[in-house]
């Protein structure tokens, strides 16, 4: 497919995080950019300022009439139901219709492709590479899974040499990619609706290292069973972080490369995850070939993402952070950063499960990873693309947390419940639209100071 040839690009579900990332990219190389997504958010607010056409209902009249089959291109996320009228109106007209993958593809086929692949990580490994890439004047387009703070955006520059891309795991879309160098952060369990079991994820993983020829281009975390460069925390690796301090609240850091040591790196975000995700975007970035001086200043200047451990208050008397953290391993990571910036400190968490399904597979570390907290409100379960299971349901998964400060809330019920709390640090989790309530309760909480 020549992309070249395509005049509009409609997306059905343009308000996603990933497509919303393409509608700004191909909006930027001019391209006429309009679509579908069921409710209104910041997100397509922001679209929509940039002079893109969205509409929230699914009504084949509100297709631009001169989006003909033989110039548009029609983008679609596997969030939208089949039955999806809009969507068949196009299949049934032999448009050209694809998921939003096989679109990176596409465009990753004919770029020198950077890929962050790992059930966890991805969005701010790929974040920090796009601005370390874009800092040091390389011609980069980044697609990123966030929004990143320094450029209020989820698409960083607009390059037409090289890109910069999250490779999937969901549905196997990393597999529509074609990469340069590339990524792995971490191989957990997850996504099991669409897998049956971890050995089938790592399956898929190899599949996708495999892509990566040149395997001194394959960069991974330290343990896991892929073949590659290594990188690590304080232990031996091709690329290892060592000499960690914690001073003005951010991290400073040595690299042993395997040709020299850096030393006294500066990098804002907490959490001995997001450590690992700045030296993997490091390494990635010295093997490119980029000047360590260019390296080390953009990451002392990333301000981090909307939604990682992002800072909504941040006072004496109260702190409020909001993560996007919808695993276990991603809470556990949250657990590690609050604790070690606010020592002996009551912490309360706010967990908005998200998928019958994770919850099911996962209940029981779920209920560990939540457990650690001094308090817990959860909320109900965000159903997303699915349909509720029997017996699943946010109460359930309370019942195994053990720990006796956890309540229930209806999101009417939520802020209230917050202000009941005497908790000094409080963290909204989750990858549902707890997101959209997240200014809500910033307001409720401010006015208490």
């Amino acid at each position: 497919m020549n992309l070249n040839q395509i005049h509009n690009v409609y997306f059905i579900g343009i308000g996603g995080i990933g497509m919303s990332a393409l509608a700004r990219y191909f909006k930027a190389i001019g391209k006429n950019v309009s679509g579908y997504d069921k409710t209104e958010t910041e997100l397509t607010i922001d679209l929509q300022q940039l002079g893109i056409d969205i509409h929230f209902e699914d009504k084949i009249d509100l297709i631009p009439a001169d989006y003909y089959p033989e110039n548009t291109l029609v983008i679609i996320t596997p969030a939208v139901p089949k039955t999806h009228s809009e969507w068949n109106y196009f299949l049934e007209r032999d448009y050209e219709v694809k998921k939003r993958a096989e679109v990176l593809g596409i465009i990753t086929k004919d770029t020198f492709c950077f890929a962050v692949a790992g059930t966890h990580g991805k969005t701010t490994t790929s974040s920090i590479l796009g601005h370390i890439l874009y800092e040091s004047g390389v011609d980069v387009t980044a697609f990123v899974g966030g929004i990143v703070e320094n450029y209020n955006s989820n698409l960083i520059g607009n390059g037409k040499t090289i890109t910069v891309v999250e490779a999937d795991e969901f549905d196997r879309s990393f597999l529509h990619l074609h990469p340069d160098i590339a990524c792995v952060t971490s191989m957990d369990a997850d996504h099991l609706d669409i897998y049956g079991d971890k050995s089938a994820i790592e399956a898929s993983f190899t599949e996708f290292a495999d892509k990566v020829e040149d395997k001194s281009k394959l960069f991974v975390t330290k343990g896991l069973p892929l073949k590659g460069i290594t990188c690590a925390i304080n232990e031996a690796a091709d690329f290892s972080a060592f000499n960690i301090r914690i001073i003005n609240s951010q991290y400073v850091f040595d690299v042993k490369t395997p040709t020299e040591t850096l030393e006294n790196i500066e990098f804002g975000l907490p959490g001995k995850h997001n450590l690992m995700n700045a030296l993997m975007a490091l390494a990635m970035a010295k093997t490119f070939g980029l000047p360590t001086e260019d390296i080390t200043s953009a990451l002392r200047s990333f301000k981090g993402i909307k939604r990682r451990f992002s800072y909504q208050i941040k006072s004496e008397k109260l702190v409020y952070i909001d993560d996007y953290a919808h695993h276990p391993t991603e809470i556990n990571a949250v657990h590690q950063a609050v604790r070690e910036l606010y020592t002996n400190q009551k912490v309360l968490a706010i967990f908005q499960p998200h998928l019958f399904s994770r919850t099911k597979d996962f209940a029981d570390d779920f209920a560990k990873s939540l457990a650690a907290f001094d308090e817990i409100i959860l909320l109900d379960i965000y159903p997303a693309r699915e349909l509720p299971m029997e017996g699943i349901t946010s109460s359930w998964l309370m019942d195994k947390i053990d720990n006796l400060n956890k309540k229930l809330a209806t999101k009417k019920e939520l802020i209230q419940t917050v202000l009941e709390s005497e908790a000094t640090v409080i963290v909204t989790i989750g990858a549902g639209d707890i997101g959209e309530m997240v200014s809500t309760i910033k307001k409720a909480l401010n006015e208490t100071l």
